[in-house]
């Protein structure tokens, strides 16, 4: 077999048709000239060895990349898909929320809604995730042949070259004053489940009974005509919260305005929450009269709620102001 044909036909097979010929020559006469006179397999080897892979040589040829992403580009494209990713995964999820409570039956055990819930809002988060990822390499790729400098040096995410003047416009952050994206997205998701529940609450609150078909809800909690009273209000409440969500995300880090911020908003929405259940006839005579063998149900179930409500909003609030103050030694 004579290694130096199968060679050149290796890097030319990789190439058009068009240009074979002539590179095929090209390489035949290199490769001669590196070799000695009266040379032997082993001096083949040798100077096939130093012109290297024919994968490669071909791609040098074809002046492509051998690579989907390259090392220019592959630092833009993984922070920019650790962005896109768990945003397009939550917004998919909360489409879930919304598109299957509105065909949810006041029968429906609430076990039955969550699992249903979690069961598919799974497969479409990996749907959309999955997709977006496609797109989102496809377009780097495209990208990345399309770009003909040579050099191979990672760009910033203003896809440009990086200098020490960059480091300018980053903001040091302590490890513990960091907002991580799971706290972000748990945000979100926390305002898409609680919005869920106060404008479906006679479908998914109360008290539920086991039967043959399993859980049923034969006592809504909630008196569903006097939340609708207060919808303005608590739209505009969901409305700071995803601002305040989006801002967290957008500053990376905790400071002293936005843990005043955070505790402006925890501050008006245990307000407007006590207000709302302190309304007379917000629990429905089902759930008051409902044989449960608790004494003035209807006095103690709403303060246990207000309470919490308010604990948890002054943890947060003081968890949120202790970050803030944290300081680089």
């Amino acid at each position: 077999m004579n290694l130096i044909d199968v060679y050149i036909q290796e890097v030319t097979r990789r190439l058009p048709e068009k240009n074979r010929a002539d590179i095929a020559l090209e390489l035949q006469s290199t490769i001669e000239d590196m070799l000695p006179d009266g040379y032997g397999e082993e001096d083949v080897k040798s100077v096939l060895q130093k012109m290297g892979n024919p994968a490669v040589l071909a791609s040098g040829y074809r002046d492509q990349p051998m690579h989907l992403i390259g090392p220019r580009y592959f630092d833009v494209y993984t922070s920019l898909l650790k962005m896109v990713l768990p945003i397009a995964g939550l917004v998919a999820f909360i489409a879930v929320i919304a598109e299957y409570i509105n065909g949810v039956n006041g029968a429906e055990a609430i076990i039955n809604v969550v699992l249903d819930i979690i069961g598919l809002g799974v497969w479409r988060i990996l749907e959309v995730v999955i997709q977006t990822f496609f797109w989102f390499t496809v377009v780097f790729a495209v990208i990345e042949r399309v770009d003909k400098d040579k050099d191979n040096q990672p760009l910033s995410t203003a896809l440009k070259k990086w200098t020490p003047e960059d480091l300018k416009n980053i903001t040091y952050i302590p490890k513990k004053k960091v907002i991580s994206k799971f706290e972000v997205f748990f945000g979100l998701l926390w305002t898409a489940i609680w919005a869920s529940l106060y404008f479906f609450a006679y479908q998914l609150i109360g008290i539920y009974e086991s039967g043959e078909d399993g859980l049923t809800l034969v006592a809504p909690a909630f008196n569903q005509e006097i939340l609708f009273q207060y919808w303005p209000i608590v739209a505009v409440l969901i409305a700071f919260e995803i601002a305040l969500t989006l801002y967290k995300f957008i500053k990376g880090q905790w400071t002293r305005k936005l843990a005043i911020l955070n505790s402006i908003h925890e501050f008006i929405a245990t307000v407007i929450l006590s207000y709302i259940l302190l309304t007379p006839n917000i629990l429905t005579p089902e759930f008051i009269n409902y044989k449960t063998g608790f004494e003035n149900l209807d006095t103690w179930f709403i303060e246990v709620i207000i309470i919490i409500f308010a604990i948890a909003a002054v943890i947060n609030i003081i968890d949120g102001f202790r970050k803030a103050r944290l300081f680089v030694k």
